[in-house]
């Protein structure tokens, strides 16, 4: 298969999720996710990331319509392949739903989906949502078994999951960047799109925006708690700059 040319430029999409976390932990409409994503735009984000969980622990339903008809910007869905998350993006048609692994107890998406492991699941869920007009990306860990999976099932992109990289350091953090540089490289060989992200810092983040096949980086929890001492939109143009920098 014929490998796309490298991506002329890096796409940022910005994860409100943990603006609405923070609006659940007392209630209320403050502080506003939709705002959030508006803000991320004028910063120059390319699209706005929603996780809609089984819990609702901090996206809602309600944000989702909002997000969906309020924002200019192509919206990410992320969700489990539940049977309630295919009704709700088949509803809702974002641009994009990223399938990810989810478990209740979990405070955050702990590893990749098992995508090698759960092809019968997964096929007609993919099938299903691409046949609505909707992108499908797979979260995976940075793998051979799980990318090759990826393309029997008929994702058009991966998502590689950068949150090792990113909690290790010296000999074993460089172990871990070679892992998603040779992943990034064998999704390009295969004709998929690469998308990274999990845990991306302004520390981290320059390595793996430097791999050329890589077309976007999805950040979130980083820059929703930088915004807290700086302002969303300057921790957004801070990453932006690195993001450019490194290519």
């Amino acid at each position: 298969m014929a490998q796309p040319p490298p991506p002329a430029s890096l796409r940022l999409g910005v994860n409100i999720d943990h603006v609405a976390t923070i609006r659940n932990a007392r209630g209320g409409a403050h502080p506003d996710p939709v705002r959030a994503a508006a803000l991320a735009a004028a910063a120059g984000a390319d699209g706005i990331t929603a996780h809609l969980r089984e819990d609702r622990r901090h996206i809602s339903d309600g944000d989702i319509d909002r997000l969906r008809h309020g924002i200019a910007l192509p919206l990410n869905l992320e969700m489990a392949a539940t049977p309630e998350m295919l009704e709700i993006a088949l509803r809702h048609r974002p641009h994009a739903c990223c399938l990810v692994p989810e478990k209740r107890e979990e405070r955050t998406t702990e590893g990749g989906l098992n995508a090698a492991g759960q092809q019968g699941v997964l096929k007609p869920f993919i099938a299903k949502l691409t046949a609505a007009g909707i992108r499908v990306s797979l979260f995976i860990e940075p793998t051979a078994a799980q990318i090759e999976a990826a393309r029997v099932l008929g994702a058009p992109v991966v998502e590689l999951h950068t949150g090792r990289y990113c909690e290790v350091a010296g000999d074993t953090r460089e172990s871990e960047l070679a892992r998603l540089q040779a992943a990034a490289a064998l999704a390009a060989e295969l004709g998929l799109e690469c998308h990274a992200g999990h845990g991306l810092s302004f520390e981290t983040v320059g390595p793996v925006a430097a791999i050329p096949t890589i077309a976007e980086l999805n950040i979130g929890h980083f820059l929703i708690g930088e915004a807290i001492f700086t302002g969303l939109e300057a921790a957004i143009g801070r990453m932006r700059a690195l993001m450019a920098a490194a290519r």
